[in-house]
């Protein structure tokens, strides 16, 4: 009883709802703005997804997503018998899947080689230009593939022709869609991606490191055995995050690098919502197959923090 009264007395009379507003005030008013942005583009959205089992008239306006016929589950069924559903599954799964296997341990690995150069100025430099990339506009990315890939005066097409080969017209081959998404998705992002490794593996203690060599433990080891280890839980927390955007297939990108020759491996999801609900106007039957989109991705979320916790011990909630 006594440590229960000196507790109290430590942190003070309980403070109400107006005087904890009026202490982090600054704090609240610089919230407001993200506040508002999740409000009008994130939840109050969410009332047209009452479109997927309705037939939606164009011109009902906003009442008519209330009002309008409902239809069921006839959209779902429509597009899981069409012949573009399990293409569009399968492309939005392993463009995800590939940028997941080949653009995730990326950033870790160069984040390890990064912290290990013994020349720090080498080591800065190089970080630095390495996500700079990352501030380049998806079309300004999309426009130098095109350049570099061009098959009449593209570099890389001009150094095929002088090894004595044939050009090769990539953006419109689908047999090269997804290595060019996965390949410049990988190039743009993995500098600034290591940036958060980078400084979970600079706030390691020091002494661990010293403890090691005495240890004898080589740089290798120390790797190994050290930052790994330490900076595993991070690792999970960001692969965790990743997961549950398997399916979030950038939209942007496939929409600029994409061309009906390529549909066959380039259409996704997103690009086909897209279509349907944009240039087709049919909005009931886009909002099914978006609606299905979020639910896989949010049944990925809940998996991988599950697999997590009960994995490795770590998750997010």
């Amino acid at each position: 009883m006594a440590q229960l009264r000196t507790k109290q007395a430590a942190t003070g009379p309980k403070k109400t709802l107006g005087q904890l507003i009026s202490r982090d005030k600054y704090l609240l008013l610089m919230f407001l703005p993200v506040f508002i942005y999740y409000v009008v583009f994130c939840y109050l959205p969410m009332a047209g997804l009452t479109m997927a089992f309705q037939n939606f008239k164009m011109g009902s306006g906003f009442v008519g997503v209330f009002t309008g016929e409902w239809v069921g589950l006839k959209w779902f069924n429509q597009f899981f018998s069409s012949v573009f559903a399990w293409r569009l599954i399968r492309n939005t799964f392993l463009l995800s899947f590939y940028s997941l296997i080949f653009g995730f341990p990326i950033p870790i690995i160069f984040a390890i080689c990064i912290t290990q150069l013994r020349n720090k100025r080498i080591a800065k430099t190089a970080q630095v230009i390495t996500y700079l990339p990352y501030f380049i506009s998806t079309v300004v990315v999309v426009g130098m593939m095109t350049n570099f890939l061009s098959p009449s005066n593209g570099i890389i097409n001009q150094l095929i022709k002088s090894c004595g080969g044939k050009a090769i017209n990539f953006m419109s081959n689908p047999k090269w869609f997804r290595r060019l998404y996965v390949i410049s998705g990988s190039w743009q992002s993995f500098g600034f991606n290591a940036i958060i490794f980078v400084a979970a593996i600079m706030g390691i203690d020091p002494a661990l490191y010293e403890a090691m060599k005495v240890d004898g433990a080589s740089r290798w080891q120390q790797i190994i055995h050290l930052i790994i280890p330490m900076i595993a839980d991070t690792v999970i927390l960001l692969l965790i995050m990743t997961l549950g955007n398997l399916l979030n297939v950038g939209f942007e990108k496939v929409y600029l690098m994409y061309s009906p020759a390529v549909y066959e491996t380039g259409d996704v999801i997103a690009t086909y919502v897209y279509r349907q609900g944009i240039e087709n106007k049919n909005f009931s039957y886009s909002a099914a197959v978006g609606l299905f989109y979020s639910a896989v991705g949010f049944v990925f979320v809940m998996g991988s923090n599950a697999l997590s916790r009960k994995v490795t011990g770590s998750s997010l909630w």
